[in-house]
Protein backbone atom coordinates (compact mmCIF):
# COMPACT_ATOMS: atom_id res chain seq x y z
CA UNK A 1 0.00 0.00 0.00
CA UNK A 2 1.38 3.44 -0.98
CA UNK A 3 1.90 5.77 1.96
CA UNK A 4 1.70 9.56 2.14
CA UNK A 5 2.24 12.45 4.58
CA UNK A 6 -0.60 14.67 5.78
CA UNK A 7 0.37 18.26 6.60
CA UNK A 8 -1.94 20.51 8.63
CA UNK A 9 -1.30 24.20 7.91
CA UNK A 10 -3.34 26.27 10.37
CA UNK A 11 -3.18 29.94 9.36
CA UNK A 12 -4.71 33.16 10.63
CA UNK A 13 -7.92 32.91 8.60
CA UNK A 14 -8.11 29.33 7.37
CA UNK A 15 -7.26 25.72 8.20
CA UNK A 16 -5.64 23.70 5.43
CA UNK A 17 -4.72 20.07 4.95
CA UNK A 18 -2.27 19.04 2.21
CA UNK A 19 -1.22 15.51 1.28
CA UNK A 20 2.30 14.98 -0.11
CA UNK A 21 3.92 11.94 -1.70
CA UNK A 22 7.55 10.86 -1.40
CA UNK A 23 8.66 13.19 -4.22
CA UNK A 24 7.03 16.24 -2.53
CA UNK A 25 4.16 16.29 -5.03
CA UNK A 26 0.77 17.52 -3.78
CA UNK A 27 -1.98 14.90 -4.11
CA UNK A 28 -4.87 16.58 -2.35
CA UNK A 29 -5.79 19.82 -0.60
CA UNK A 30 -8.60 20.82 1.75
CA UNK A 31 -9.12 24.38 2.99
CA UNK A 32 -11.83 25.97 5.15
CA UNK A 33 -11.95 29.51 6.47
CA UNK A 34 -12.94 30.43 10.01
CA UNK A 35 -13.91 33.89 11.31
CA UNK A 36 -11.97 36.35 13.42
CA UNK A 37 -13.77 38.26 16.17
CA UNK A 38 -13.10 41.86 17.20
CA UNK A 39 -14.83 42.45 20.57
CA UNK A 40 -13.09 45.84 21.04
CA UNK A 41 -10.86 48.04 18.86
CA UNK A 42 -7.42 46.40 18.57
CA UNK A 43 -8.67 43.07 20.00
CA UNK A 44 -8.55 39.98 17.76
CA UNK A 45 -9.89 36.53 18.69
CA UNK A 46 -10.74 33.12 17.20
CA UNK A 47 -13.09 30.46 18.51
CA UNK A 48 -10.76 27.41 18.98
CA UNK A 49 -13.65 25.00 18.38
CA UNK A 50 -14.26 26.59 14.97
CA UNK A 51 -10.56 26.13 14.17
CA UNK A 52 -10.72 22.45 15.13
CA UNK A 53 -13.92 21.93 13.12
CA UNK A 54 -12.39 23.63 10.05
CA UNK A 55 -9.23 21.51 10.42
CA UNK A 56 -11.18 18.24 10.57
CA UNK A 57 -13.21 19.19 7.49
CA UNK A 58 -10.01 20.16 5.65
CA UNK A 59 -8.49 16.73 6.43
CA UNK A 60 -11.60 14.94 5.12
CA UNK A 61 -11.60 17.00 1.90
CA UNK A 62 -7.86 16.48 1.31
CA UNK A 63 -8.26 12.70 1.69
CA UNK A 64 -11.20 12.71 -0.74
CA UNK A 65 -9.33 14.84 -3.29
CA UNK A 66 -6.26 12.60 -3.07
CA UNK A 67 -8.51 9.52 -3.33
CA UNK A 68 -6.76 7.82 -0.42
CA UNK A 69 -7.82 6.41 2.96
CA UNK A 70 -6.55 7.32 6.47
CA UNK A 71 -4.71 3.95 6.53
CA UNK A 72 -2.42 5.34 3.81
CA UNK A 73 -1.21 8.26 5.95
CA UNK A 74 2.27 7.45 7.29
CA UNK A 75 2.39 10.50 9.59
CA UNK A 76 0.90 13.92 10.30
CA UNK A 77 2.87 17.18 10.49
CA UNK A 78 1.54 20.44 11.92
CA UNK A 79 2.47 24.04 11.19
CA UNK A 80 0.66 27.03 12.60
CA UNK A 81 0.18 30.75 13.05
CA UNK A 82 2.56 31.44 15.91
CA UNK A 83 1.99 33.16 19.29
CA UNK A 84 -1.83 32.81 19.22
CA UNK A 85 -2.82 31.71 22.73
CA UNK A 86 -5.41 29.21 24.00
CA UNK A 87 -6.16 27.92 27.51
CA UNK A 88 -8.44 24.90 27.80
CA UNK A 89 -9.79 22.42 30.34
CA UNK A 90 -8.64 18.80 30.30
CA UNK A 91 -11.77 17.83 28.34
CA UNK A 92 -10.45 20.02 25.49
CA UNK A 93 -13.03 22.77 26.12
CA UNK A 94 -11.49 26.28 25.81
CA UNK A 95 -12.04 28.60 28.78
CA UNK A 96 -12.05 31.66 26.49
CA UNK A 97 -11.54 32.45 22.82
CA UNK A 98 -8.04 32.19 21.35
CA UNK A 99 -6.20 35.52 21.61
CA UNK A 100 -4.63 36.02 18.18
CA UNK A 101 -1.04 37.14 17.54
CA UNK A 102 -2.40 40.38 15.99
CA UNK A 103 -4.28 41.34 19.18
CA UNK A 104 -3.00 44.50 20.93
CA UNK A 105 -5.05 44.32 24.17
CA UNK A 106 -1.93 43.73 26.27
CA UNK A 107 0.13 46.65 24.91
CA UNK A 108 0.03 48.53 28.24
CA UNK A 109 1.00 45.43 30.26
CA UNK A 110 4.00 45.01 27.95
CA UNK A 111 5.12 48.65 28.21
CA UNK A 112 5.57 48.28 31.99
CA UNK A 113 7.36 44.95 31.63
CA UNK A 114 9.58 46.29 28.83
CA UNK A 115 10.75 49.20 30.99
CA UNK A 116 11.70 46.95 33.89
CA UNK A 117 12.74 43.69 32.23
CA UNK A 118 13.37 44.41 28.51
CA UNK A 119 17.06 43.45 28.53
CA UNK A 120 16.49 40.27 30.58
CA UNK A 121 13.74 39.13 28.19
CA UNK A 122 15.85 39.80 25.06
CA UNK A 123 18.85 37.96 26.56
CA UNK A 124 16.84 34.88 27.61
CA UNK A 125 14.33 34.60 24.73
CA UNK A 126 15.86 36.51 21.80
CA UNK A 127 12.63 38.50 21.54
CA UNK A 128 11.83 42.19 21.94
CA UNK A 129 9.01 42.53 24.54
CA UNK A 130 5.77 43.01 22.59
CA UNK A 131 2.05 42.20 22.83
CA UNK A 132 2.66 40.03 19.71
CA UNK A 133 4.07 37.15 21.80
CA UNK A 134 2.12 34.74 24.03
CA UNK A 135 3.31 35.68 27.54
CA UNK A 136 1.20 38.81 28.06
CA UNK A 137 -1.82 37.11 26.46
CA UNK A 138 -1.63 34.29 29.03
CA UNK A 139 -1.29 36.87 31.81
CA UNK A 140 -4.39 38.71 30.54
CA UNK A 141 -6.43 35.49 30.52
CA UNK A 142 -5.32 34.55 34.05
CA UNK A 143 -6.16 38.04 35.32
CA UNK A 144 -9.50 38.45 33.53
CA UNK A 145 -11.25 35.06 33.26
CA UNK A 146 -13.02 34.46 36.62
CA UNK A 147 -11.48 31.59 38.61
CA UNK A 148 -8.86 30.81 35.96
CA UNK A 149 -5.82 31.78 38.05
CA UNK A 150 -6.84 29.33 40.81
CA UNK A 151 -7.48 26.55 38.27
CA UNK A 152 -4.10 27.23 36.66
CA UNK A 153 -2.26 27.02 39.99
CA UNK A 154 -3.87 23.62 40.60
CA UNK A 155 -2.88 22.43 37.09
CA UNK A 156 -6.52 21.97 36.08
CA UNK A 157 -6.13 23.82 32.75
CA UNK A 158 -3.63 23.75 29.88
CA UNK A 159 -1.98 26.48 27.84
CA UNK A 160 -0.86 26.05 24.28
CA UNK A 161 -0.26 27.78 21.00
CA UNK A 162 -2.35 26.50 18.08
CA UNK A 163 -0.04 23.53 17.38
CA UNK A 164 -0.36 22.32 20.98
CA UNK A 165 -4.15 22.63 20.88
CA UNK A 166 -4.35 20.62 17.64
CA UNK A 167 -1.97 17.93 18.94
CA UNK A 168 -4.10 17.67 22.11
CA UNK A 169 -7.32 17.34 20.09
CA UNK A 170 -5.72 14.73 17.83
CA UNK A 171 -3.83 12.66 20.41
CA UNK A 172 -4.63 13.78 23.98
CA UNK A 173 -0.93 14.70 24.50
CA UNK A 174 0.07 18.15 25.82
CA UNK A 175 3.23 19.04 23.88
CA UNK A 176 4.81 21.70 21.69
CA UNK A 177 8.09 21.96 19.79
CA UNK A 178 11.12 24.20 20.33
CA UNK A 179 10.20 26.61 17.51
CA UNK A 180 6.75 27.38 18.90
CA UNK A 181 7.97 27.49 22.52
CA UNK A 182 10.55 30.09 21.49
CA UNK A 183 7.71 32.46 20.44
CA UNK A 184 5.97 32.56 23.82
CA UNK A 185 8.50 34.94 25.48
CA UNK A 186 8.67 32.43 28.36
CA UNK A 187 11.21 29.95 26.95
CA UNK A 188 14.94 30.22 27.61
CA UNK A 189 16.54 29.55 24.21
CA UNK A 190 19.97 28.88 25.79
CA UNK A 191 18.91 26.48 28.54
CA UNK A 192 16.07 25.05 26.37
CA UNK A 193 13.52 25.16 29.19
CA UNK A 194 10.65 27.24 30.49
CA UNK A 195 12.28 30.09 32.40
CA UNK A 196 11.30 30.38 36.08
CA UNK A 197 12.18 34.07 36.32
CA UNK A 198 10.05 34.96 33.28
CA UNK A 199 7.13 32.88 34.58
CA UNK A 200 7.37 34.84 37.82
CA UNK A 201 7.48 38.20 36.01
CA UNK A 202 4.28 37.36 34.13
CA UNK A 203 2.63 35.51 37.04
CA UNK A 204 2.20 32.24 35.12
CA UNK A 205 2.26 28.85 36.92
CA UNK A 206 4.40 26.22 35.18
CA UNK A 207 1.68 23.58 35.73
CA UNK A 208 -0.22 24.83 32.64
CA UNK A 209 2.74 24.64 30.22
CA UNK A 210 3.21 21.91 27.60
CA UNK A 211 6.21 19.61 27.43
CA UNK A 212 8.70 20.91 24.84
CA UNK A 213 9.99 18.36 22.32
CA UNK A 214 11.98 18.29 19.09
CA UNK A 215 10.31 19.44 15.86
CA UNK A 216 10.53 15.91 14.45
CA UNK A 217 9.51 13.09 16.78
CA UNK A 218 6.37 11.11 17.55
CA UNK A 219 4.24 13.18 19.98
CA UNK A 220 1.37 10.71 20.06
CA UNK A 221 -1.11 8.83 17.88
CA UNK A 222 -4.49 10.02 16.65
CA UNK A 223 -7.49 8.86 18.69
CA UNK A 224 -9.09 5.91 16.94
CA UNK A 225 -12.52 7.55 16.85
CA UNK A 226 -11.21 10.35 14.61
CA UNK A 227 -10.05 8.39 11.55
CA UNK A 228 -10.61 4.74 12.49
CA UNK A 229 -6.86 4.23 12.69
CA UNK A 230 -4.02 5.46 14.92
CA UNK A 231 -1.72 7.74 12.89
CA UNK A 232 1.53 9.13 14.36
CA UNK A 233 1.63 12.92 14.78
CA UNK A 234 5.35 13.52 14.37
CA UNK A 235 6.17 16.96 12.97
CA UNK A 236 5.61 20.41 14.48
CA UNK A 237 6.98 23.88 13.67
CA UNK A 238 5.76 27.46 13.62
CA UNK A 239 4.78 28.61 10.13
CA UNK A 240 7.87 30.67 9.29
CA UNK A 241 10.29 28.08 10.68
CA UNK A 242 8.44 25.37 8.73
CA UNK A 243 8.85 27.45 5.54
CA UNK A 244 12.61 27.72 6.22
CA UNK A 245 12.73 23.92 6.54
CA UNK A 246 10.51 23.43 3.46
CA UNK A 247 12.95 25.58 1.48
CA UNK A 248 15.74 23.17 2.52
CA UNK A 249 17.61 26.03 4.25
CA UNK A 250 19.47 23.58 6.48
CA UNK A 251 22.85 25.34 6.61
CA UNK A 252 24.11 28.51 8.26
CA UNK A 253 23.59 31.58 6.05
CA UNK A 254 20.70 30.10 4.05
CA UNK A 255 17.77 32.53 3.97
CA UNK A 256 14.15 32.46 2.82
CA UNK A 257 11.59 35.21 2.35
CA UNK A 258 7.86 34.52 2.35
CA UNK A 259 5.95 37.18 0.41
CA UNK A 260 2.40 37.49 1.70
CA UNK A 261 0.32 40.31 3.19
CA UNK A 262 3.62 41.14 4.87
CA UNK A 263 7.06 39.59 4.38
CA UNK A 264 8.78 37.22 6.80
CA UNK A 265 12.51 36.77 6.29
CA UNK A 266 14.46 34.11 8.22
CA UNK A 267 18.14 33.22 8.04
CA UNK A 268 19.56 30.01 9.51
CA UNK A 269 22.36 30.86 11.97
CA UNK A 270 23.26 27.22 12.61
CA UNK A 271 23.86 26.11 16.19
CA UNK A 272 24.90 29.64 17.19
CA UNK A 273 22.60 32.11 18.93
CA UNK A 274 23.08 35.44 17.13
CA UNK A 275 21.64 38.62 18.61
CA UNK A 276 20.74 41.66 16.54
CA UNK A 277 19.49 45.01 17.75
CA UNK A 278 16.82 45.17 15.04
CA UNK A 279 15.92 41.51 14.43
CA UNK A 280 14.41 38.72 16.49
CA UNK A 281 16.47 35.71 17.56
CA UNK A 282 14.44 32.52 17.45
CA UNK A 283 14.75 28.74 17.40
CA UNK A 284 14.40 27.38 13.87
CA UNK A 285 13.89 23.73 14.88
CA UNK A 286 15.13 20.93 17.08
CA UNK A 287 16.27 17.85 15.15
CA UNK A 288 18.37 14.78 16.02
CA UNK A 289 19.41 16.17 19.39
CA UNK A 290 20.58 19.49 17.92
CA UNK A 291 19.04 22.96 17.91
CA UNK A 292 19.20 25.24 14.87
CA UNK A 293 18.69 28.96 15.47
CA UNK A 294 17.56 31.77 13.17
CA UNK A 295 17.34 35.53 12.90
CA UNK A 296 13.95 36.83 11.80
CA UNK A 297 12.77 40.11 10.34
CA UNK A 298 9.10 40.93 9.82
CA UNK A 299 7.92 43.49 7.28
CA UNK A 300 4.33 44.43 8.13
CA UNK A 301 3.00 45.62 4.76
CA UNK A 302 4.08 44.25 1.37
CA UNK A 303 1.33 42.38 -0.50
CA UNK A 304 -1.16 44.55 1.40
CA UNK A 305 0.26 47.59 -0.43
CA UNK A 306 -0.67 45.99 -3.76
CA UNK A 307 -4.16 45.29 -2.37
CA UNK A 308 -4.38 49.00 -1.51
CA UNK A 309 -3.67 49.92 -5.15
CA UNK A 310 -6.60 47.67 -6.07
CA UNK A 311 -9.11 48.34 -3.28
CA UNK A 312 -8.10 51.80 -2.00
CA UNK A 313 -6.92 53.72 -5.06
CA UNK A 314 -8.73 51.42 -7.53
CA UNK A 315 -5.98 51.88 -10.15
CA UNK A 316 -5.64 48.13 -10.82
CA UNK A 317 -8.18 45.30 -11.04
CA UNK A 318 -5.82 42.53 -9.93
CA UNK A 319 -2.43 42.18 -8.27
CA UNK A 320 -1.06 40.52 -11.43
CA UNK A 321 -1.55 43.78 -13.40
CA UNK A 322 1.28 45.46 -11.50
CA UNK A 323 3.89 43.39 -13.35
CA UNK A 324 2.82 44.66 -16.78
CA UNK A 325 2.37 48.26 -15.57
CA UNK A 326 5.77 48.38 -13.84
CA UNK A 327 7.51 46.89 -16.89
CA UNK A 328 6.29 49.74 -19.13
CA UNK A 329 8.76 52.13 -17.44
CA UNK A 330 12.53 52.03 -17.88
CA UNK A 331 13.02 53.32 -14.32
CA UNK A 332 11.05 54.60 -11.32
CA UNK A 333 11.73 58.21 -12.48
CA UNK A 334 12.30 59.27 -8.88
CA UNK A 335 8.94 58.05 -7.52
CA UNK A 336 9.13 56.15 -4.20
CA UNK A 337 6.35 54.68 -2.07
CA UNK A 338 6.92 53.81 1.62
CA UNK A 339 3.90 51.62 2.59
CA UNK A 340 4.05 52.34 6.34
CA UNK A 341 0.28 51.94 6.82
CA UNK A 342 0.72 50.52 10.35
CA UNK A 343 4.19 51.82 11.08
CA UNK A 344 7.38 50.06 10.00
CA UNK A 345 8.66 46.70 11.28
CA UNK A 346 12.22 45.39 11.04
CA UNK A 347 14.73 46.95 11.00
CA UNK A 348 13.12 50.34 11.80
CA UNK A 349 10.56 49.37 14.48
CA UNK A 350 8.74 52.70 14.26
CA UNK A 351 5.05 52.43 15.14
CA UNK A 352 4.63 56.16 14.34
CA UNK A 353 5.86 55.92 10.72
CA UNK A 354 3.15 56.44 8.10
CA UNK A 355 2.79 55.81 4.38
CA UNK A 356 4.41 58.22 1.95
CA UNK A 357 4.57 58.67 -1.84
CA UNK A 358 7.32 61.05 -2.92
CA UNK A 359 8.80 62.26 -6.21
CA UNK A 360 5.44 62.87 -7.89
CA UNK A 361 5.28 65.24 -10.88
CA UNK A 362 2.54 66.14 -13.35
CA UNK A 363 3.80 63.25 -15.46
CA UNK A 364 3.31 60.61 -12.72
CA UNK A 365 0.93 57.81 -13.79
CA UNK A 366 -0.47 54.58 -12.37
CA UNK A 367 2.51 52.84 -13.97
CA UNK A 368 4.79 54.81 -11.63
CA UNK A 369 2.70 53.89 -8.59
CA UNK A 370 2.63 50.20 -9.55
CA UNK A 371 6.40 50.19 -10.04
CA UNK A 372 7.05 52.12 -6.81
CA UNK A 373 4.90 49.62 -4.88
CA UNK A 374 6.76 46.56 -6.21
CA UNK A 375 10.12 48.26 -5.69
CA UNK A 376 9.11 49.08 -2.09
CA UNK A 377 8.55 45.38 -1.36
CA UNK A 378 12.08 44.65 -2.61
CA UNK A 379 13.64 47.56 -0.69
CA UNK A 380 11.92 46.54 2.56
CA UNK A 381 13.22 42.98 2.09
CA UNK A 382 16.74 44.31 1.41
CA UNK A 383 16.56 46.42 4.60
CA UNK A 384 16.16 43.21 6.63
CA UNK A 385 18.72 41.15 4.70
CA UNK A 386 21.33 43.91 5.02
CA UNK A 387 20.82 43.78 8.79
CA UNK A 388 21.16 39.98 8.74
CA UNK A 389 24.45 40.27 6.85
CA UNK A 390 25.98 42.07 9.83
CA UNK A 391 25.78 38.71 11.63
CA UNK A 392 25.99 36.03 8.93
CA UNK A 393 27.18 35.74 5.30
CA UNK A 394 24.33 35.33 2.76
CA UNK A 395 24.80 34.15 -0.86
CA UNK A 396 21.26 33.83 -2.22
CA UNK A 397 17.59 34.30 -1.34
CA UNK A 398 15.01 31.52 -1.61
CA UNK A 399 11.47 32.85 -2.03
CA UNK A 400 7.90 31.65 -1.64
CA UNK A 401 4.41 33.12 -1.28
CA UNK A 402 1.86 34.65 -3.66
CA UNK A 403 3.85 37.72 -4.77
CA UNK A 404 6.75 35.58 -6.04
CA UNK A 405 4.69 34.90 -9.19
CA UNK A 406 5.48 38.52 -10.14
CA UNK A 407 8.58 38.26 -12.34
CA UNK A 408 9.24 42.02 -12.30
CA UNK A 409 9.35 41.99 -8.50
CA UNK A 410 11.62 38.93 -8.36
CA UNK A 411 14.06 40.40 -10.93
CA UNK A 412 14.14 43.75 -9.11
CA UNK A 413 14.69 41.91 -5.81
CA UNK A 414 17.74 40.18 -7.31
CA UNK A 415 18.98 43.49 -8.77
CA UNK A 416 18.65 45.53 -5.57
CA UNK A 417 20.20 42.77 -3.42
CA UNK A 418 22.96 41.97 -5.88
CA UNK A 419 22.20 38.29 -5.15
CA UNK A 420 20.47 35.38 -6.86
CA UNK A 421 16.77 35.02 -6.07
CA UNK A 422 15.56 31.43 -6.37
CA UNK A 423 11.92 30.40 -6.81
CA UNK A 424 11.19 26.70 -6.12
CA UNK A 425 8.80 24.42 -7.99
CA UNK A 426 6.72 23.70 -4.87
CA UNK A 427 5.39 26.97 -3.44
CA UNK A 428 3.62 25.35 -0.46
CA UNK A 429 6.85 25.49 1.51
CA UNK A 430 5.23 25.96 4.94
CA UNK A 431 3.10 22.83 4.67
CA UNK A 432 5.98 21.00 2.98
CA UNK A 433 8.32 21.83 5.88
CA UNK A 434 5.87 20.32 8.37
CA UNK A 435 5.50 17.26 6.12
CA UNK A 436 9.29 16.79 5.95
CA UNK A 437 9.61 17.03 9.75
CA UNK A 438 6.82 14.46 10.22
CA UNK A 439 8.25 12.12 7.59
CA UNK A 440 11.78 12.19 9.01
CA UNK A 441 10.48 11.04 12.41
CA UNK A 442 8.95 7.86 10.94
CA UNK A 443 11.73 7.22 8.36
CA UNK A 444 9.44 8.11 5.43
CA UNK A 445 12.42 10.21 4.38
CA UNK A 446 15.78 9.01 5.65
CA UNK A 447 17.86 12.18 5.90
CA UNK A 448 18.24 15.90 5.24
CA UNK A 449 20.33 14.99 2.19
CA UNK A 450 17.36 13.11 0.69
CA UNK A 451 15.12 16.14 1.30
CA UNK A 452 17.74 18.51 -0.11
CA UNK A 453 17.65 16.51 -3.36
CA UNK A 454 13.84 16.79 -3.51
CA UNK A 455 13.95 20.61 -3.42
CA UNK A 456 13.67 21.72 -7.06
CA UNK A 457 14.27 25.12 -8.67
CA UNK A 458 11.58 26.58 -10.94
CA UNK A 459 13.49 29.76 -11.87
CA UNK A 460 16.64 31.65 -10.88
CA UNK A 461 16.70 35.46 -11.12
CA UNK A 462 20.28 36.71 -11.57
CA UNK A 463 21.17 40.32 -10.66
CA UNK A 464 21.66 42.45 -13.79
CA UNK A 465 21.86 45.97 -12.30
CA UNK A 466 25.25 47.66 -12.00
CA UNK A 467 26.52 48.69 -8.57
CA UNK A 468 26.21 52.45 -9.17
CA UNK A 469 22.55 52.20 -10.17
CA UNK A 470 21.83 49.95 -7.18
CA UNK A 471 23.43 52.43 -4.77
CA UNK A 472 21.60 55.39 -6.32
CA UNK A 473 18.17 53.72 -6.10
CA UNK A 474 18.71 52.49 -2.55
CA UNK A 475 19.94 55.90 -1.41
CA UNK A 476 16.66 57.37 -2.72
CA UNK A 477 14.72 54.73 -0.77
CA UNK A 478 16.53 55.52 2.48
CA UNK A 479 15.78 59.24 2.02
CA UNK A 480 12.09 58.46 1.46
CA UNK A 481 11.96 56.30 4.61
CA UNK A 482 13.56 59.09 6.66
CA UNK A 483 10.67 61.35 5.73
CA UNK A 484 8.07 58.73 6.70
CA UNK A 485 9.52 57.98 10.16
CA UNK A 486 7.68 59.41 13.16
CA UNK A 487 5.00 61.13 11.04
CA UNK A 488 2.04 60.22 13.29
CA UNK A 489 3.89 61.63 16.30
CA UNK A 490 4.84 64.83 14.41
CA UNK A 491 1.24 65.62 13.48
CA UNK A 492 -0.16 64.32 16.76
CA UNK A 493 -2.39 61.40 15.70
Amino acid sequence: MDKFILSLDEGTTSARAIIFDKESNILGVGQYEFPQYYPKPGWVEHNPEEIWDAQLRAIKTALENAKITPEQIAAIGITNQRETTIIWNKDGKPVYNAIVWQCRRTAEIIEDIKRNYGEIIKEKTGLVPDAYFSASKIKWLLDNVPGLKEKAQKGEVMFGTIDTFLIYELTGEHVTDYSNASRTMLFNIKKLEWDEELLEIFGIPDAILPEVKESSEIYGYTKKELFGVEIPVSGDAGDQQAALFGQACFDEGMVKATYGTGNFILVNTGNKIKYSQNLLTTIAWGLNGKISYALEGSVFITGAAVQWLRDGLKIINSAAETEELASKLASNEGVYFVPAFVGLGAPYWDQFARGLIIGITRGTTREHLARATLEAIAYLTKDVIDDMEKEVSIKELRVDGGATKNNFLMQFQADILGKMVIRPVVQETTALGAAYLAGLAVNYWESLEEIRDLWKVERVFEPKMDEKEREKLYKGWKEAVKRALGWARIIGI
